[in-house]
């Protein structure tokens, strides 16, 4: 199965993408964690990255569809995958199409942008392994260290509120176009996501007919 999650930063998509790969046994294939390991290992896609995202803008096309050409062909992609944080863009939908990849299904996971600033303010990442953790919804023992190395909590840039605020309108300009655009192929669902992690994950489930 092939699947793509949708949604505005911050709304979630991430965490339910990991829980369906889990559940299907197939990859999640996440742009914004290859971007990180990029900006981490400072190549020179990665500074190039670094820029755009500290400015609350989108990584330039060519180096994003170059990443997600170079991973979907890997054997552990045999039996499907599943894009978070791609495509972001009609341009980049196409690009996927041309690749001769066809989705089954689209998943939009819908917070309002009031709430996703809100979430976001909270949102921690260590600053060793990369774990990601939220103060509120997923937090650490101390809400300091990260449970899985004991290294410092860090508060990403692009968490920062003013940031996100930027990052909203530049997907509700880009990304969200692409709602209609899989609408029209029959193949999206929209999930409205929940406080609860669990009741998100539910309403994903079913959407995508999991048991």
């Amino acid at each position: 199965m092939k699947i793509i999650f949708l949604g505005a930063p911050g709304a979630g998509k991430g965490t339910q993408a990991e829980i369906v790969s889990e559940k299907l046994s197939i990859p999640t294939i996440s742009t914004g964690a290859i971007i990180r390991e990029a900006i981490k290992a400072k190549t020179e896609m990665g500074l190039s990255a670094q820029v755009a995202i500290e400015k609350g803008e989108l990584v330039s096309d060519e180096i994003v569809i170059g990443i997600i050409k170079d991973r979907i062909v890997q054997d552990d992609c045999k039996n499907g995958f599943i894009l978070d944080g791609f495509p972001r863009t009609i341009s980049q939908a196409e690009a996927l199409e041309k690749m001769g990849v066809t989705i089954d299904k689209v998943v939009n996971i819908y917070v309002s942008d009031e709430d996703i600033v809100k979430r976001m303010s909270g949102r921690r990442v260590c600053s060793s392994c990369g774990a990601s953790y939220h103060t509120v919804f997923k937090p650490t023992k101390d809400n300091k260290t990260c449970d899985k190395c004991n290294a410092e909590l860090t508060i990403r840039k692009d968490d920062a509120p003013d940031v996100v605020k930027s990052r909203l309108v530049v997907y509700h300009e880009q990304t969200a176009p692409l709602e209609a655009f899989y609408d029209k192929k029959g193949i999206l669902v929209t999930v409205e996501g929940q406080e609860e992690l669990e009741d998100t994950t539910k309403l994903t489930l079913k959407a995508l007919d999991i048991k």
